[in-house]
């Protein structure tokens, strides 16, 4: 007995074609109307700079140019804190790159992609003077930074050219009409400080230059050495210890609150500061200037 199906029939029975690529069914205009237009386009735009973020950071990344240069110099400058200096006399190109105290490098160690910042804290002359850069890096654990602080003498790393705008000391010239600096510093934030002072801005000239330093104890702060050089510079130094130990003498707690007791801003138009070190400290310090008539445009913060 033969069986007679009717084409529709066939049709519902007959297996699906296969295809290399699956298409989505398509929207249909009336539902495209309901869309929010708005919210379309917003969409579109996000995801439009998403990408050209991306593309952006992938080719920053790779034009980075990267100079291998031996450790003339590795020791402890601090408790946790190690003095680092690196030789970059056949590099001409980049010991030029440092021109404004305040900036800041990148450094890969061997086998490690992921680069460390380090602001430099040698004053920008000195690359060309003496052929190193030299930094005040803190040690923290499972960091770049750390391998670092585990080299020797003659190994390399490789850097990047100098970068960051830097402490724009102009904003505070001449020293007749800016008298009063105020600078503050914490931890190894007093890095880019060192080459501030030691590259001059005029402290000789100024009658009230004050260097506001806070440290855990005395162990952990830095440069103790060039305290006397500072100070001969113009510099009045203010040490901070928020954990002293029972001989301190000094001040206590932290810089934010050493300042906001002595304060002393006697003309706050022709007043300047310098700030580097903890987000908290930087925020408040620049609090109490702005409340106290100082212009932000003369608080001076490296980038």
């Amino acid at each position: 007995m033969s069986v007679k199906l009717s084409p529709s029939t066939l049709l519902s029975l007959s297996p699906p074609l296969l295809h290399a690529h699956h298409s989505p069914p398509l929207i249909s205009m009336s539902i495209l109307r309901r869309l929010a237009p708005n919210h379309l386009t917003t969409h579109l735009r996000h995801h439009h700079r998403r990408r050209l973020a991306t593309v952006a950071a992938a080719v920053r990344q790779d034009t980075t140019i990267w100079t291998q240069a031996p450790l003339s110099e590795i020791e402890p400058a601090a408790e946790s804190l190690f003095h680092v200096s690196i030789d970059v006399s056949d590099y001409p190109d980049l010991a030029a790159s440092h021109t404004r105290a305040g900036q800041y490098l990148q450094l890969r160690v061997p086998d490690v992609e992921k680069p460390s910042f380090l602001a430099i804290a040698s004053p920008p002359s000195y690359a060309a003077e003496k052929g190193a850069f030299e930094f005040l890096v803190k040690s923290v654990a499972g960091s770049t930074a750390e391998l670092l602080c585990g080299l020797k003498k003659g190994d390399v790393v490789e850097l990047s050219q100098a970068t960051g705008r830097g402490f724009e000391i102009d904003q505070i010239e001449p020293a007749g009409k800016y008298p009063t600096v105020l600078i503050f510093a914490t931890g190894s934030g007093i890095s880019p400080i060192r080459s501030l002072i030691e590259s001059g801005f005029s402290a000789d000239k100024r009658s009230d230059v004050r260097l506001y330093y806070g440290a855990r104890n005395i162990k952990r702060m830095a440069y103790q050495d060039r305290f006397k050089d500072w100070e001969s510079s113009g510099v009045k130094i203010v040490p901070v210890l928020s954990k002293p130990d029972g001989r301190w003498t000094g001040e206590t707690g932290y810089v934010q609150a050493a300042f906001a007791k002595a304060k002393q801003i006697y003309s706050p138009t022709g007043t300047g500061a310098v700030l580097c070190g903890q987000k908290q400290m930087t925020e408040e310090i620049t609090s109490i200037l702005v409340s106290d008539g100082v212009s932000s445009e003369k608080i001076l913060k490296n980038f």
